[in-house]
């Protein structure tokens, strides 16, 4: 690589601007290493809101302001072919601009209308042609630890290989981010999450401390020994989940058979912060062990145990995204995702099952019926420990195929309207409406499902005897 590419075309789009401005950062290495380019970064000695104002108008495109802090301003649409990040030069000028980025990679500058020559202080080119991943500055991390993340999520798509200085840096930087902004944190993490292999990426991360630094909890669950029936301890558990849910992901035909296009569909739905479910899944793959450190507990027979992990994972993983401050949606849909990780399993060794147990199953995972079996398929598939036996795995899985067609077919079926509303019932039963009722129309559901209930007088004999079983004396 010489350090020179067609510069025309890289910086054709950028002539409206008048005051000297450079291409810098990521797109520029990506020009550099043919990959396509999907945003530009330009620095200027001038006024930004000015310039973007400039190239906005003679690209028919729309500008906003990204940074009050920094005078950044996003530029996007209209005849521009990506979108353009506009910001002020940082310090005295434009080398001391590129002396205060993270990696040589990126501490690169091409200048609009210029030679095409790369301008290129920190030695990018060489570490790009060597596939290495270098500091432009001992404290590039510390200055800020949010780059920690960027580290691992850069690394891990070019493929590049991380200076041993780098690394070593990172792992002294990686505890400060528990302390960073969250919603800075979740966007580099979610890019993390959603990467081509998201159990590579996360293992690079882990390999870096900033896993650990970013979610403590899973640091604290290193080592942690399970029972038998598991092979790895639970942080090596944890990534194999998060490698399977992203397996079915793919291919649900591997698990879900017939059912497969329902699974594909489900998974790929919006869900919020500009995530699908499949891959707001991934989030709770990787956090639905959270809690097994703080409950690992050992009886008297030996047997280890982690009572409770459901329920305490569930409030951890809650305030983990409160202080990441995401959505409600993406945060309830984890949340609800955690606490009932393990009912599916726990079903496995009641069967056969009735429709109402069907029915009841569904009805506590909804709204996410599919991403919860989907998730406790890819639990039961990593679990594969020394008294784990195929037939295990083949009930387990058996399962969760009935399950999703009993969903099917109840999402199919006309709605269910129960024969005596609630103003009926209070009225039969002399009694004031309350949260009683909820549970009467429920249980009544259940019985038009199991086909004992058809009609008012059936309803009605259905409601006297419940309430018989179920509510006080009047």
């Amino acid at each position: 690589m010489s350090g020179r590419l067609d510069a025309a075309s890289l910086t054709a789009p950028l002539a409206a601007l008048q005051a000297p401005a450079w291409v810098v950062g990521g797109g520029l290495r990506d020009a550099l290493m043919g990959r396509p380019v999907a945003d530009l970064d330009v620095v200027t000695q001038g006024d930004a809101a000015a310039e973007a104002a400039a190239l906005a108008r003679a690209h028919g495109a729309a500008r906003f302001q990204l940074s009050r802090d920094f005078g950044a301003w996003r530029v996007s649409g209209g005849a521009l072919a990506c979108q353009v990040d506009i910001m002020p030069v940082l310090g005295d000028g434009l080398d001391d601009d590129l002396s205060r980025r993270d990696f040589t990679i990126n501490a690169l500058a091409l200048a609009v209308g210029g030679d095409g020559q790369v301008i290129d202080r920190h030695g990018g080119v060489a570490d790009i042609e060597a596939g290495r991943m270098a500091l432009v500055s001992p404290s590039a991390l510390t200055d800020d630890a949010v780059r920690v993340l960027r580290l691992a999520r850069i690394a891990d798509a070019l493929g590049f290989g991380i200076d041993p200085a780098a690394a070593t840096a990172a792992r002294a930087a990686a505890p400060a981010l528990v302390n960073v902004p969250g919603e800075r944190a979740m966007e580099e993490f979610t890019r993390i999450i959603t990467a081509p292999d998201p159990g590579r990426a996360v293992r690079l991360l882990d390999d870096l401390g900033g896993l650990g630094g970013l979610i403590p909890e899973l640091d604290d669950c290193r080592g942690v020994d399970q029972s038998e029936y598991h092979h790895l301890d639970v942080l090596g558990h944890t990534f194999e989940v998060l490698d399977k849910v992203v397996a079915i992901e793919r291919d649900p035909e591997q698990v879900f058979r017939g059912a497969a296009p329902v699974v594909a569909a489900s998974l790929a739905e919006p869900l919020a912060d500009d995530l699908t479910r499949g891959e707001a899944l991934r989030f709770t793959a990787l956090l639905r062990d959270m809690a097994k450190a703080e409950t690992r507990g050992v009886m008297d027979t030996g047997r280890i145990t982690f009572i409770g992990h459901d329920r305490r994972g569930a409030d951890m993983a809650d305030a983990w995204f409160r202080r990441m401050r995401t959505s409600n949606r993406l945060r309830e849909f984890v949340v609800h995702g955690v606490r009932d990780h393990l009912v599916l399993g726990f079903m496995v060794h009641r069967q056969p099952l009735t429709l109402v147990q069907y029915y009841r199953y569904l009805r506590r995972v909804a709204p996410y019926p599919v991403e919860a079996i989907v998730l406790s398929a890819a639990d039961r598939i990593a679990t594969d420990g020394p008294r784990t036996t195929p037939i295990q795995i083949t009930r387990h899985l058996a399962l969760a195929r009935d399950m999703l067609d009993a969903h099917v077919a109840i999402t199919a079926m006309d709605p269910i309207r129960p024969p005596l509303d609630g103003a009926e019932l209070t009225a039969l039963l002399g009694r004031d409406p309350g949260p009683w009722l909820a549970d009467l129309l429920i249980a009544t559901r259940e019985e038009q499902l199991m086909g004992r209930v058809h009609d008012a007088l059936t309803a009605e004999r259905f409601a006297r005897a419940w309430a018989a079983d179920h509510l006080p004396r009047t």
